[in-house]
C-alpha cells in the first residue's frame, strides 16, 4: 500500500506546456516564455489543480527558484490537500523520510532529479527534447483582458498563446504585475485536460544560489522510484 501511495504522489500528472510532470510543476521553455525577461528569481508557490479530474480540487505548497531555464521546486508532500492518500501512508512516507521533496529540471544538460533531503538520497533522469526546448524557440502571442489585483499587486489580466515550432499551441491566462516590472504572480492553464493555477507570493527579482540547481553533495543516487522506496520500506514499522 505504501510503495503503491508513493509512486501515486510521484507519478507524472499532466499539467504543464512542454515537458513531463512531477508533484509541482516543471518549467519547460514553453512555461518560462511566460515569465518574459524574468530569467532569475524566486517566490513562494501556491498551487491548485484538478489532477485531470473536473470538479476535484488538489492543493500544494512551496518554495520556487529558477535560474536561466533551471527550475528548483521545494514541497512538503504530506500537506497536500485533496489526495486520495490513506492518512496510515501519509505517516509512513514521513517515518521513511520522503515527505520533502525537491525537484531540479536543467533543459541544458536535459536532466530532472528529484531529491529527498530527510533521507539524503535523489532520482535523476533524462528530460525528453521536448522539456528541453528553450523558450527562444517558442512564438507568444499576449492580448490584454482587463485589470484586476492578484494578491495585493495591481495587475493586467493577459491571455496568452505559446506555439512551438510543431505548431502546438499552449493558451494560459496570465496576472502580470504593474509594480513588478510585469512579473506574473498568478498563471491560469489547461494542458493535456488538467488545470492547474500557480500564484506566487515573496517573490524575489534576484539570482538565486547557482549550488541549488546542482547535483546534491553527500546523496546517495538511486535508479528509480521503486529502488529508493524499497530501500526504505523495510525498515518502517508495519510495512510488509
Amino acid at each position: 500500500m505504501l510503495c503503491a501511495a508513493l509512486l501515486f504522489v510521484a507519478r507524472p500528472a499532466g499539467a504543464q506546456p512542454g515537458g513531463p510532470t512531477m508533484p509541482g510543476p516543471q518549467f519547460s521553455g514553453a512555461m518560462e516564455k511566460l515569465f518574459g525577461e524574468h530569467k532569475a528569481f524566486s517566490a513562494s508557490l501556491d498551487l491548485q489543480t484538478d489532477g485531470g479530474s473536473p470538479g476535484k480540487v488538489i492543493t500544494m505548497e512551496g518554495r520556487i527558484a529558477i535560474l536561466n531555464g533551471m527550475s528548483r521546486v521545494e514541497m512538503d508532500l504530506t500537506q497536500m490537500k485533496g489526495v486520495d492518500m490513506p492518512p496510515q501512508a501519509l505517516a509512513q512516507m514521513k517515518q521513511m523520510g520522503m515527505d520533502k521533496m525537491v525537484t531540479v529540471s536543467a533543459p541544458d544538460a536535459k536532466v530532472m532529479r528529484m531529491m529527498y533531503p530527510s533521507m539524503k538520497a535523489y532520482l535523476e533522469m533524462p528530460l525528453p527534447d521536448s522539456a528541453a526546448t528553450p523558450a527562444s524557440d517558442y512564438k507568444m502571442e499576449t492580448t490584454e483582458l482587463g485589470s484586476e489585483t492578484v494578491a495585493g499587486h495591481p495587475c493586467v489580466k493577459n491571455k496568452v498563446v505559446v506555439t512551438g515550432s510543431d505548431g502546438v499551441a499552449h493558451e494560459s491566462t496570465v496576472w502580470c504585475a504593474k509594480d513588478m516590472d510585469k512579473f506574473p504572480v498568478k498563471i491560469d492553464l489547461t494542458e493535456s485536460g488538467n488545470h492547474m493555477t500557480m500564484t506566487f507570493n515573496d517573490v524575489k527579482l534576484e539570482k538565486p544560489d547557482a549550488a541549488q540547481f546542482t547535483a546534491p553533495t553527500g546523496y546517495k543516487k538511486y535508479d528509480s522510484m521503486m529502488s529508493l522506496i524499497m530501500s526504505r520500506a523495510g525498515g518502517v514499522q508495519g510495512t510488509p
